[in-house]
């Protein structure tokens, strides 16, 4: 689980699967209209904007739920300041699995402030494993063979000018630590 909302927004928002038993999002689940929940002022991790180095192009690398600290990071105006490009990845097993991240970036692309920011610098790039889709593939396949790149029309990986943030399946977060 991660919380996707952004430091601005009113409103809460979770994005989970259900972990049998796990400490959180087993009470997650439970939650109802009108319960008490404790928040910090701020966030903390690893995966939030005070962590970004500047540079010239972003890449957010995700599977499955591992968008969600991404979904917070791409709703941040600062964030767009920081880089030239934005490029979000989220890879899922199947289609179906992409709905959340296409409606986010459908949102922001209608939203009046984001709609702009996001015209000129956020490139989506959804990628399925099991299914037939218009990208398919494996993210570190998709890095290493240049495939990605080739797709949206920019340039191979650049340690220089690149900030990397990955969050998802501890498989993709070893292959790519060892690329």
């Amino acid at each position: 689980y991660s919380m996707a909302s952004a430091n601005h927004e009113e409103a809460l928002e979770f994005f989970s699967i259900k972990v049998a038993d796990g400490p959180l999002t087993s009470r997650l689940q439970k939650i109802k209209e009108g319960d008490t929940i404790l928040v910090g002022r701020k966030a903390t991790g690893t995966l939030i904007a005070d962590n970004l180095f500047p540079g010239k192009r972003l890449l957010l690398l995700s599977t499955g739920t591992g968008l969600a600290p991404f979904a917070s990071l791409i709703k941040d105006p600062e964030v767009y300041e920081k880089f030239e490009s934005i490029v979000l990845v989220h890879g899922c097993r199947q289609v179906s699995e992409l709905a959340y991240g296409e409606e986010l970036v459908a949102k922001l692309r209608d939203d009046e402030l984001f709609g702009p920011l996001l015209a000129e610098k956020l490139v989506y790039y959804p990628t399925v494993t099991r299914e037939p889709f218009r990208n398919r593939g494996r993210i570190t396949d998709l890095i290493t063979s240049e495939q990605l790149f080739n797709d949206i029309g920019q340039p191979p990986l650049d340690i220089a000018d690149d900030r990397i943030m990955m969050c998802g399946s501890p498989a993709m977060l070893e292959e790519l630590r060892e690329m």
